[in-house]
């Protein structure tokens, strides 16, 4: 699938992005934190993310299988055993977790709220790990098991709160977050994972709910369901195979979600050469199709700048998008990579010319940077560039390089139950669901290189 002029690029790139995993981790817990800023918390998400990316370590060879299982065991451990109850320095609630724990007790941290969706992501993780180690030994029977155990515990139906769709969260002093998931988001794989529950299963209702805030526009000539943030249109791929099914919604537009990304991919290329903001560029020109990739990302602070004429205003860590925005003109490299399994022919020579330019291994141990502003002064051609690396960023960077490469994560999830059961709820059909495949229970293998042992 790969086209070989770019193999070598690749497999740096996720060897270095996967070292994060191995290196911002807690070992005697299994806590990954939420980025490379001292003191920073754990992010759940990022241990999810850590979880569905060990398999791509092994199959790599930037881990042994049996490094990998230990790994796997020792954070499914800890989350099945740590405290679950409504006190405000729990671990968790109604199996749901606190956003950020602590990377040492484990425990809550910053008064922050139980999160769905970075449970969803916490949960897809564990269950990407319980597929691939399917091996008859007591640890790897120990991970499917805990695994499972995790998601059947998860109340979905609690954190609904007596409506269709479901809350963002909940906090112990004020109960639930008063934002619920509307509107096309990253919550797409909370609900199929939500619908396919056996314990506390969403009700059919819940994804049509979901799907009836959708936004349809068209945008530089391209029709799709919009949401402006490139994470939106990449997270819940991580774990799921669109091409080909469809729900309700997109059986009337005549695409599925897989296509629908691929033209978010475009708009923002689109944007990119269009710079109807005239930010500056790293090339030294305004316009240039190789300085997209605006997604949720570090920024170069609240601040407001006289440049070149224009009065610029910049923002700390925010939910960029494009071509709506918000938008300061800052780029977040990994979104661009992370895209690579929806457009390549544009995402290999943007990963290239960012890498040329100064945003990859030779400015950043994980890779690539994690943003940078060539608009908001700085030393280099970059500007401003994100000191920090993110397991958020990373994750998705790992993964979708691989599903790109050999469709193994998409390979391992068309394999759960679960997903396949949430996809037939909430209406999906076609493709893959109706040949046979999620029923496979043979994964790719790649052929192994000299482990990476820690």
């Amino acid at each position: 699938m790969t086209q070989p002029l770019y193999d070598d690029m690749l497999d740096r790139l996720q060897r270095d992005a996967f070292s994060y995993f191995v290196k911002e981790v807690n070992p005697a817990n299994g806590l990954v934190k939420d980025c490379t800023r001292p003191g920073f918390p754990a992010s759940i998400a990022a241990v999810g993310l850590a979880l569905a990316a060990y398999p791509v370590g092994v199959e790599r060879g930037l881990l042994t299988r049996a490094e990998a299982v230990a790994r796997a065991l020792t954070t499914l451990r800890f989350f099945w055993t740590s405290h679950q109850g409504p006190e405000p320095d729990a671990t968790g609630f109604k199996g749901f977790y606190y956003h950020f724990l602590d990377m040492d007790t484990g425990r809550r941290a910053w008064d922050c709220e139980l999160s769905t969706i970075d449970t969803t992501l916490l949960l897809a993780g564990a269950l990407t790990a319980g597929l691939y180690f399917d091996g008859d030994v007591a640890e790897e029977r120990e991970v499917r098991e805990l695994a499972d155990a995790l998601y059947r515990r998860a109340d979905w139906q609690w954190a609904q709160n007596g409506e269709a769709t479901l809350t963002h969260g909940w906090k112990p002093e004020s109960g639930f977050l008063p934002y619920r998931w509307r509107g096309y988001d990253e919550a797409t794989i909370l609900y199929l994972l939500g619908l396919g529950s056996p314990t506390h299963p969403l009700p059919p209702q819940s994804h049509a709910a979901y799907t009836s805030t959708y936004s349809w526009k068209n945008i530089y000539g391209y029709e799709f369901l919009y949401a402006g943030p490139l994470f939106i249109h990449q997270y819940s791929h991580v774990w799921i195979d669109f091409r080909g099914i469809q729900d309700e919604y997109m059986r009337a537009r005549g695409i599925d979600y897989f296509e629908n990304s691929r033209r978010a991919i475009h708009v923002q290329q689109q944007y990119a050469i269009r710079n109807p903001l005239e930010f500056r560029r790293t090339c030294g020109c305004h316009q240039c199709e190789c300085c997209w990739g605006i997604t949720a990302s570090d920024g170069p602070g609240h601040a407001t700048l006289i440049i070149d004429g224009i009065e610029r205003h910049f923002f700390d860590y925010l939910a960029r998008g494009a071509p709506y925005g918000p938008d300061d003109g800052t780029i977040a490299p990994w979104a661009s990579a992370a895209s690579l399994p929806f457009a390549p022919e544009i995402v290999l020579p943007t990963i290239e010319h960012m890498i040329h330019l100064g945003a990859g291994p030779t400015s950043c141990p994980y890779g690539l940077v994690a943003s940078f502003n060539p608009t908001f002064p700085g030393p280099t051609p970059l500007g401003w560039v994100s000191p920090w690396n993110y397991g958020l960023n990373q994750g998705p960077l790992v993964l979708m390089v691989e599903n790109y490469r050999s469709g193994l994560i998409w390979s391992l999830m068309r394999r759960c139950p679960y997903l396949v059961a949430g996809l037939g709820r909430a209406g999906f059909s076609g493709g893959w669901l109706g040949s046979g495949r999620a029923k496979s229970t043979a994964g790719p293998r790649l052929t192994r290189k000299e482990p990476f042992h820690v």
